[in-house]
């Protein structure tokens, strides 16, 4: 796969470099490890019915191999939830990133925009905790996103939100990678058709809703 895009917020990325050499270098290292194969997930949606698109599940995989290959572990602090004024206690709930080498947190996300947050809020956790010094999140870029089944989101909304929220969320140092794939002339053509195809589909559907 291809990095081509990287985000810094609050020195995350300058962190790595300074603090973490190594491991910013394997990071490099394991996206461009990760082969995508041929797409073999059909899509269902009105805009791109019948069209070959990459399963999510199998990007996840190879990632999920060049790390633990690597020595990347995953973490998992498990509590008790209490809340004040409640007398309800839950046993068994806990926080867990996938990849964890020394003081650095990676999550390689390829679902729903809620989990891309969450996993901010994650990092927020295990730094509170001084466990962590530096979280990097992997998402696919707006053009790659069109070619992956649904309920996948991309990293550009990511960095805008983080953005317009002045960077007071999260209060950790993090580095988002933005992911895209190699592609032919024919497929990059067939790409631009889907994204005009989803943009009209969303013009369309704001005016019916008055949005």
């Amino acid at each position: 796969m291809l990095k081509v895009y990287e985000y810094s917020h609050l020195g995350g990325s300058e962190i790595l470099q300074v603090r973490y050499p190594q491991i910013n270098a394997e990071i490099d290292d394991v996206i461009s490890a990760v082969q995508v194969s041929e797409r073999t997930k059909v899509s269902r949606e009105k805009t791109s019915a019948g069209t070959l698109l990459y399963s999510p599940k199998e990007m996840n995989a190879g990632f999920k191999d060049q790390f633990r290959v690597r020595g990347y572990v995953e973490m998992k602090d498990k509590y008790t939830i209490t809340i004040p004024n409640w007398d309800k206690a839950i046993v068994g709930a806990f926080k867990q990133v996938d990849f964890v080498k020394d003081r650095v947190l990676i999550e390689v996300q390829f679902g729903k925009y809620a989990f891309m947050f969450y996993d901010l809020a994650k990092f927020q956790y295990f730094f509170n905790e001084s466990k962590a010094e530096v979280g990097v999140e992997i998402v696919p870029c707006h053009g790659l996103h069109a070619l992956m089944s649904t309920g996948v989101s991309y990293g550009e909304q990511l960095v805008y939100d983080i953005e317009r929220l002045r960077k007071h969320f999260p209060a950790v140092p993090v580095k988002i990678i933005l992911l895209d794939v190699e592609l032919s002339d024919a497929e990059r053509q067939e790409r631009e058709r889907l994204l005009e195809a989803q943009e009209e589909a969303e013009s369309i559907e704001d005016q019916e809703t008055g949005v």
